[in-house]
């Protein structure tokens, strides 16, 4: 059936295992995993609780009843308590103890960090895989000149691997942040209505040891070693600015590796990844368009937009709760998350499949090398008791003229064979060909890019167990 929307980032551009942390059922199965870690965690503290109740909680964990969640919530207007109804039917021993003392941002709140973690962890393996591929790339080509770009206009050479440790560097940015970031989720712990845990004191006939060792119990049940220590209802909403700034961060990165690929594609230097039946344009059949790398910068737009949402929510929260960021959470978070994971797959694919032109680069370099050789052919000449000022300036109305050849006439950059026909110079074939060799231009770019990667490589290597996932482009 295809009357209805569909959101894209789930038919056309996100893997599977990035669905599946923000599908229901991962989401509302971990709902029910927190209840059975509640009333575990409750049994254990003393809580009238049978071992049959626990054991019926668990049997019905995976096996979520929707048809009975719809009907309920139809009733109810209220999800949490649909499905507290709904599991309770699968579960009439254990019914009357699930939820019990919890607020619905127990099993929201919670949840939302859980698969945020999961998420993040996935987003890592992607990033390391896209720095690995980089990697590789930079090393294949640091030792490749080309031109280099200020204003996008012709500077400096550099190489195309030392380029390429440009994007590597906006990456590690980003998984430093990302690191970070994910060092410090806290669970939300059970903190009752409004954060102060009285119904859980009130559980516990006002003993304090148990309600903070009721936290820690279900923390360690759901992977975490800590509880954020104070909240409202909810924990901040600052906690989701953080996380999708990170997203943003990537996005970017990746946006500006899109830009570049594309703007060299346009000079013919590289091209990413074609497929043999693929169509560059349905009225054109030469082109060969960069679709992917377009589509990554079409994404990352969309991250970083995305990414004011949290800030927005974080800013406007009322007192210890309001529930005007429940439908804006349920969209922009799981979102971003989608959008960052086809983003560093396109990432990923584009390395993996770049063509890259050396001699089309080669052409271009040679094309203005003559001009960014002059400062050197101005210093050897100086050296061999040339006056500096007098070759200045023949200098710059010899470029002035050949420039005029090249823009007015469409013709070939004559400057060298000016250079070498004005007598004031007085440089032979060897000592112009020496002045223009490209790698004499391109200063520590291999010795650079050679130090950077030997340091990235050790990062690679710390976080093995990270690298090496396999990415598929869907269109």
């Amino acid at each position: 059936m295809r009357d209805k929307y569909e959101n894209p980032l789930c038919v056309r551009y996100a893997s599977r295992e990035m669905q599946h942390i923000f599908s229901d059922d991962n989401k509302f199965s971990t709902w029910r995993k927190l209840w059975t870690a509640l009333a575990e965690s409750q049994r254990e503290l003393g809580i009238d609780i049978s071992a049959e109740q626990i054991e019926q909680l668990k049997e019905h964990i995976s096996d979520i009843n929707y048809p009975a969640a719809d009907r309920f919530e139809r009733e109810t207007r209220h999800d949490v308590m649909a499905h507290i109804l709904a599991y309770g039917e699968q579960c009439p021993l254990a019914a009357p103890i699930i939820h019990l003392g919890a607020t619905s941002c127990f099993v929201g709140d919670n949840t939302d960090i859980i698969l945020q973690r999961s998420a993040l962890l996935l987003v890592k393996k992607l990033l390391l895989a896209t720095i690995a591929k980089l990697c590789d790339f930079a090393e294949k080509h640091k030792s490749l000149p080309c031109l280099a770009y200020t204003h996008f206009q012709a500077a400096q050479p550099t190489t195309v691997g030392k380029r390429a440790t440009l994007w590597i560097q906006d990456l590690l940015f980003d998984l430093e942040a990302l690191d970070f970031v994910l060092g410090n989720l806290k669970l939300l712990g059970c903190k009752g209505a409004t954060g102060t845990g009285a119904s859980f004191l009130a559980l516990f006939d006002g003993n304090h040891e148990n309600v903070i060792e009721l936290e820690q119990k279900i923390a360690r049940k759901m992977g975490f070693d800590e509880v954020y220590p104070v909240s409202g209802q909810t924990y901040s909403r600052k906690v989701d600015y953080y996380t999708l700034s990170v997203l943003s961060g990537i996005a970017q990165s990746a946006y500006k590796f899109s830009n570049d690929i594309r703007l060299s594609a346009h000079k013919k230097e590289v091209d990413e990844p074609f497929d043999i039946a693929q169509v560059g344009s349905s009225a054109m059949p030469y082109k060969r368009n960069p679709m992917r790398s377009e589509r990554i910068a079409s994404l990352a737009r969309l991250v970083i937009v995305d990414a004011q949402n949290p800030a927005l929510t974080a800013s406007s929260q009322w007192f210890e709760r309001t529930l005007d960021d429940s439908a804006n959470r349920r969209v922009s978070i799981p979102q971003a998350f989608l959008a960052v994971d086809a983003i560093l797959s396109l990432y990923i694919n584009v390395t993996d499949g770049l063509t890259v032109y050396p001699k089309m680069i080669e052409k271009h370099l040679a094309a203005e090398l003559p001009f960014i050789a002059t400062e050197n052919i101005l210093m050897h000449c100086v050296k061999k008791g040339g006056d500096r000022q007098e070759l200045h300036e023949k200098i710059r109305i010899h470029s002035i003229e050949a420039g005029k050849i090249v823009k007015n006439d469409g013709g070939e950059n004559d400057l060298i064979e000016r250079i070498k026909a004005d007598k004031a110079f007085d440089l032979s074939d060897e000592e112009i060909s020496s002045l223009l060799h490209a790698k004499a231009y391109t200063g520590r770019a291999l010795e650079q890019t050679e130090e950077f990667l030997s340091r990235v490589r050790v990062l690679l290597d710390d976080n093995r167990d990270f690298v090496g996932v396999d990415v598929k482009i869907l269109v």
